[in-house]
């Protein structure tokens, strides 16, 4: 499969129109295609507009309500729990960060725990929002469970990615990833290319290393076994139970925290996700000068960036710098989306009653 370039205001515009059309007021589908594309802007194509497809599921077979109303079951002024009773993840996502935002602004921190949400995207699209405002921003999520944990062969924990972002002056420290060695999106995207996988990434359901994107998916898919190894690999030797004690810790604030349903629970309960989330907003001011500490962080990424080369190698990278590039050549260049994902696009509009909005594409 080839891929193709879109406009990225004409992709916003669609799926704007999209998310309207499956009944979303006009500020929530801004909300959630802003996080759509935030993946693609960064380069991440794993969570970007191929995963329309999966929404478009979620939403019509009813797993998510678009009139779900949250409700604040526990707060305090720096804390707070919020069912989120199957509404959209971003809407959600966005809702609870800005709580946290202003909870930290008011009492130095703010921390929001949600529980029976959705799918929300990319992690650091919210630790983001708090970095914008001079504050930290730490985000997770649980997820599906996919994570074979060390020595084991079931999947009993999700990707759980983490991301944490702090402001730099001009420039934002943002680190987001999975605990995983990769996120599930990113099984799809090698199953609509050739559908094989590369080595040490996944097990089979016997627990035995496997190249074929299509198995393992189904075994996902399934619960029949196997599924994606810890960040670090299979075993100890390359560390593979540092990964799967990240995933741990992302379980912890997010289903245990909440009060809400872990990995190896989720999308087991008919029509719902039971996904859970954890926001997390802190004022550095409560250490120091911010200019001043925004300075150190600056001084920091420059001697890192300045500091010797591996041979062979021209530019060392600080977490999110690259996201930055990806930002600035696809709005000059456009979206790379691959043709099967554009026919999903097509099928969608259809559904949607947005054909005169999907936008026109050039060979990439």
């Amino acid at each position: 499969m080839g891929y193709l370039r879109i406009n990225y205001d004409a992709l916003k515009n669609f799926c704007e129109h999209v998310f309207q059309g499956y009944g979303f007021p006009e500020e929530e589908s801004r909300i959630i295609t802003d996080v759509l594309l935030a993946a693609d802007l960064g380069g991440i194509e794993s969570h970007g507009v191929q995963r329309l497809i999966r929404y478009h599921r979620e939403i019509t077979e009813g797993m998510v309500d678009i009139n779900a109303q949250p409700e604040i079951v526990k707060e305090t002024p720096l804390s707070a729990v919020i069912e989120g009773k199957d509404a959209m993840g971003q809407t959600l996502g966005y809702r609870a960060m800005r709580m946290a935002i202003e909870k930290a602004k008011k009492c130095g921190i703010g921390i929001v725990a949600v529980r029976n949400s959705n799918h929300y995207g990319i992690a650091g699209y919210y630790a983001k929002m708090a970095s914008d405002e001079h504050l930290i921003g730490i985000c997770m999520t649980n997820t599906e469970a996919i994570m074979v944990p060390t020595f084991g062969k079931q999947a009993m924990l999700g990707t759980n990615p983490i991301a944490f972002a702090m402001p730099a002056g001009k420039e934002t420290f943002l680190f987001d990833a999975a605990t995983t060695v990769v996120p599930r999106g990113k099984l799809e995207v090698y199953a609509k290319k050739d559908g094989t996988l590369k080595p040490g990434w996944a097990v089979d359901e016997n627990g035995r290393e496997s190249t074929d994107a299509e198995r393992v998916l189904g075994n996902i898919i399934a619960k029949t076994g196997g599924g994606i190894l810890p960040l670090g690999g299979a075993g100890e030797e390359t560390s593979g139970y540092k990964g799967y004690g990240f995933g741990m810790i992302c379980e912890i604030c997010t289903a245990i925290l909440s009060s809400g349903t872990t990995s190896n629970y989720i999308y087991k309960t008919p029509h719902r996700s039971n996904i859970c989330q954890f926001y997390m907003a802190a004022d550095y001011g409560m250490f120091g000068d911010r200019e001043d500490l925004e300075a150190r962080l600056a001084k920091l990424m420059k001697e890192i960036r300045e500091s010797d080369k591996a041979e062979g190698q021209e530019r060392i990278y600080i977490h999110g710098e690259k996201g930055e590039i990806s930002k600035e050549e696809v709005l000059r260049n456009g979206v790379p989306v691959q043709e099967k994902t554009y026919e999903e696009m097509r099928m969608i509009a259809s559904c949607t009653h947005t054909e005169q909005y999907l936008p026109l594409c050039a060979e990439s």
